[in-house]
Formats: structure tokens, sequence, C-alpha cells
């Protein structure tokens, strides 16, 4: 998802201070588009005098003055029109902040789906009633959303993520008032839209004009309230399910196994003893119970179907979580028995050789497909000899099980929670010993305090690791991607170069960081959009919020984390 903002100012009236707003958004690199909502003689000819001297500042003209809602929805409109995705509304009265307009963006970079907002702290110039006043609006949107998120719903600084304001304003009718701005924000929220506040500072000046109707504006608010009141009351089971659910951790590595050590025994052996087509019988009325008890996994599902361009439906989601179930079948099966397995691996040579002078690769892979298969079938090579960095306290039950059929299993995983200098320099060992390493370079790290970067993953934003290219700095190797990727009745591993060596200068490491994250989430999209069935990944893969990196200047391996593989590994 690409990230393009644009100011829209509506404006009603105020001429004093809109040429030191538009000045200060033009310093910041932010076009303009103005709004004049029928404003009078003395404010048009500052906007043509604006206008004349800013290419970079476009006007809209209202014939007549609708209201600030409506102003500010056609500057919105127009901004959608010209390729902007998201709309920085500030008013033109002088009030707001400026200052705070680089923390603002950059919220809204780092939150591209939210609703950006400023919470006020005011001075002693705002009007009694008129700061009395907010905290009853504050109590309504509390009881309007069941929610204790929405801290301040009047504020008119914001930035609106353009697609979901458009899609909403598109089949419902927003204030057009001093509505909206409560009105929008509640209805968002409503839909799914979070909204994230920014405390700043917000004055009222002495000469500033204020379009506030004392008997009028209060009505329309109180109508509005009892709307939303009554919109509330049937989305209230949604809305309380959503309070009960988000403080839960997102992060992969808080997602519990579902099902039991002795279940997935059974099943194993059946699948051994007696064959595949009893043990699909069984599966398939094991696998329906999970996918009806599971809605986030459900949801996680038909959100990656859409994104990578599949069918998204009930159905086609079911077939996804059977091609996981049969994937550790197919796990158990290739350990017990590699001759029920058949593994193609075309370009086999190209991995050989580039071991063969005596230095080690990475081989940077994902939760795509299966590459235990590669590793029970020895898919590479008889002497090839690999390292899987393994996440220790994911998927146990998994691991469990294939210790249990092949006590080669655990022979060469390395078991790690997070690489500290003396994982580092093994590691540096074998790669100099001509082995290869595997990480897994599609999950955030497990550790809170590792940073990630933001790579656009199907169309949209998503957090990516940076522990993959610090390793492959700090190992000073070749990378390649890998992948085993079941096809007909048998497997195809892909394999191909991705980097001869990656370096990630002191200066700029972040940043080559980010771009190395980039081409890899690109060629996993590619992959994942070919093979959607097998991405398992069950989780809300873009909202796995981790903090952002900011500056890697001073990175070492032993501040680097691994990534879980789940029962992954290739050896």
């Amino acid at each position: 998802m690409s990230f393009k903002t644009c100011a829209v100012i509506p404006v009603f009236n105020h001429h004093a201070c809109l040429d030191r707003i538009v000045t200060t958004l033009l310093a910041n690199r932010i076009p303009c588009i103005l709004v004049d909502d029928g404003s009078d003689a003395i404010t048009k000819n500052t906007l043509e005098t604006i206008i004349g001297r800013n290419p970079r500042v476009e006007c809209l003209t209202l014939p007549q003055n609708r209201g600030k809602g409506a102003a500010v929805m056609a500057g919105i409109t127009r901004a959608g029109e010209r390729g902007f995705t998201h709309a920085l509304q500030i008013d033109a009265d002088g009030q707001h902040n400026l200052a705070d307009i680089p923390a603002m963006l950059t919220l809204a970079h780092q939150h591209p789906r939210h609703l950006i907002s400023g919470r006020p702290i005011y001075d002693n110039s705002i009007p009694a009633v008129r700061f009395y006043g907010r905290y009853l609006t504050h109590a309504l949107v509390l009881l309007d959303t069941l929610s204790l998120q929405l801290r301040d719903s009047m504020c008119g600084f914001r930035v609106y993520p353009i697609a979901p304001t458009l899609a909403l304003s598109s089949h419902i009718r927003i204030g057009q008032r001093m509505d909206f701005d409560t009105d929008i924000m509640t209805r968002l929220y409503w839909g799914g839209t979070e909204s994230v506040f920014l405390p700043t500072r917000v004055q009222y000046p002495q000469d500033g004009i204020s379009h506030f109707r004392m008997l009028s504006d209060n009505v329309r608010m109180a109508w509005l309230h009892i709307r939303l009141l009554l919109g509330m009351l049937p989305r209230i089971p949604k809305l309380l399910y959503r309070n009960l659910t988000r403080n839960r951790q997102r992060h992969w590595a808080h997602i519990g196994e579902r099902g039991s050590l002795l279940g997935l025994r059974f099943i194993g052996f059946i699948d051994r003893v007696i064959g595949r087509h009893i043990s699909l019988v069984i599966l398939y009325p094991v696998t329906a119970y999970f996918f009806l008890t599971h809605p986030r996994a459900r949801h996680a599902s038909l959100q990656f179907l859409s994104a990578a361009g599949a069918q998204s439906s009930l159905g086609n989601s079911f077939r996804h979580f059977m091609q996981f179930s049969v994937s550790i079948l197919d796990k158990v099966a290739g350990w017990y028995d590699p001759t029920r397995l058949t593994v193609e691996f075309q370009k086999r040579e190209m991995l050989l050789a580039a071991v063969t002078g005596g230095r080690g690769v990475l081989l940077l892979s994902a939760h795509l497909g299966n590459l235990e298969v590669a590793r029970a079938l020895s898919a590479v090579g008889p002497n090839f000899r690999g390292n899987a960095l393994v996440y220790t306290a994911n998927a146990q039950k998994v691991n469990a099980m294939l210790e249990q059929t092949n006590d080669t299993y655990q022979q060469r995983m390395i078991h790690v929670q997070q690489i500290g200098p003396d994982t580092a320099l093994m590691l540096r060992e074998k790669i100099d010993a001509g082995e290869a390493v595997v990480i897994m370079g599609d999950r955030t790290p497990v550790s809170e305090q590792s940073p990630v970067v933001q790579a656009e993953f199907l169309g949209r934003p998503a957090p990516f690791a940076i522990g993959p290219y610090v390793l492959a700095h700090v190992l000073e190797c070749p990378v390649y991607l890998f992948f085993c990727m079941r096809q007909g009745r048998g497997y195809q591993v892909y394999i191909e170069p991705f980097a001869e060596r990656i370096r990630l200068p002191r200066q700029h490491r972040t940043e080559t960081a980010a771009l190395w994250a980039g081409r890899y989430a690109q060629r996993l999209a590619q992959y994942a959009t070919r093979f959607p069935l097998q991405w398992y990944n069950f989780y809300d893969f873009w909202a796995d919020s981790r903090p952002q990196a900011t500056g890697l200047r001073g990175i070492s391996a032993p501040q680097m984390d691994t990534h879980g593989q789940d029962s992954q590994p290739l050896t």
C-alpha cells in the first residue's frame, strides 16, 4: 500500500490564518485542497491570492454554504480522485498546533488503516460552555460505541484513510455540519476503523470566528446521539466481542495450538497403518470442528485468500484448513516412510554448487508449503548439511509427534528464543564449514523489543522482521529463497538466488534492511498468490504489530531474534 497524503481545509469566512496554515503545509511538502464553503468576498480574495502563487494548492468552490462536514467530504472525495491515500484535515480558524503536523503524519504512516486524531490540550482561551459540553459528548460517544477507545470525537485535526472514509460515505449520510466530526469517527469505528490519538494543544484565538450556533447545533448534536444510540443497539454483540478480544495478544507466538497430542498421534497412526484414504475420512470432521470453533483463524484465512486473489468463500477457506491438516500428515509420512512421498528438485545442482566451494548459504523461507517434507526426504542430497533455527515454544505438539515417529527428527535443529553471541558464533562456524542455515522471514520477532519494518505484501503494508537480513550481514554468505510446495500427489522444491551478499551499511542500516524486507515480501507474495491454500499463517498477518525500526546503527548479533519455524525446518 502506498502512502500519499494531502491536506483538506474547509473554509467558511476564515481568512486571517489561512495563508499561514497553507504556508506551513507546503513547507512540510503537503499539497493542499481548500474547500470554499460559500465564503464571503474577503475570503474569496484571500483564496485567489493563495492559489495564484502556489501551484500545489487547489480550491474547490461550493455554490452555497453546506456545512463543515459537506466541505470536508468534498475535499476528501477530490483527494481520492487525485490518487491520495490519506487526507490531513485542518480547520481554517487557527486553533490547531501546526507544529504537530509531522507527528500526525508519522502516526498515520505507522497506522495507515486507522483514523488519526488530535486529542486537545486546552489553554484558558476555551469558552467554559464548550469545555464542559465536550465532556458530555465524550460520555455519549462512550455509550454509542460501548468502548473507551474514542478519547475525543470533536477535534477537527485529523488524518483520514481515504478508502474506508469514502466507502462509508457512499452508503450512509454523514452529518453535514458541526455533527460531522463525531458522526464519522463513531461510524468508522463501527465499521472496524480504529482511531489513534495524538495529544495536541488547541487554542481559541481572541479574534477568531466561530460558526457554532448554540441552539441549532446543540439540537443537531442531540439528534445525532439519538441516531447513534439506536444504531448501536443491534451492534451490541459485535461491539462487546470486539472489546473482549481487543487486548488479546495478536502476535503469532501467543496463539496456542489447538487439539491434543493424543489426537495427533491417533490420526498419524491411522495414516501409517491403514492408509491415507481412511485418515482423510477421519481428518475431514476433525478439521471441520476446528474450522467452526476457531473464528479468528477462519477470518484470517478469508482475509488472506481475498488478498491473494483467490476465492474468498467459506468453502475455499475450509479447503485452506484441510490443506494444512494434510500437510501435517505428510510430515509424519515423510519421516516414517519416505517412499510414500515424492519430491522433485529441478535446481538441486544450483544449491549444491553454492556449497561445494566450502562456503555455506542462508536459506530464507516462509510458512508457505512444507519444508519438513524436504527435510525428511533429504531432497537436497545425502551429503547436504542444513541447520534450522526453531523457536522453542511453538508447535510443541506437532514436534513431539514427529520426534516419536523418527529418532533423527531432532538432529540439526537449533532451538533458540534469541540469537546471542554464542549462537551467532556457532552459526558462523557452520557457514564457514560449508553448511546451510535455514530461517523463516514471514514472522515477526518473539521479543517485544525487537523492531520490524513495514513492507507491502499483497497490496497492504505488513510487518516483516529485519533479523534474517541482519543475520545474513553477520554470516557474510549467499542468500537463497527456498520453498517446498505440494503439487499433485507430490512436492516440488523451488529455489532462487536472493542475494550474493547482504551488507547493511552503518549509516543507513534500517533503510537498507527495509529494502531487503520489501524485496522478500514481493517474492513471497508471488509464491503465495500461486499457492494460496498452502499459506499457513492463520492469524491477521497485517495486524501483527511490533515496534518499528528507527535506527539499527549499533545492532549486532546479540540483539537479533530468531523467527518461529513451527515444525518446518530443513536439514
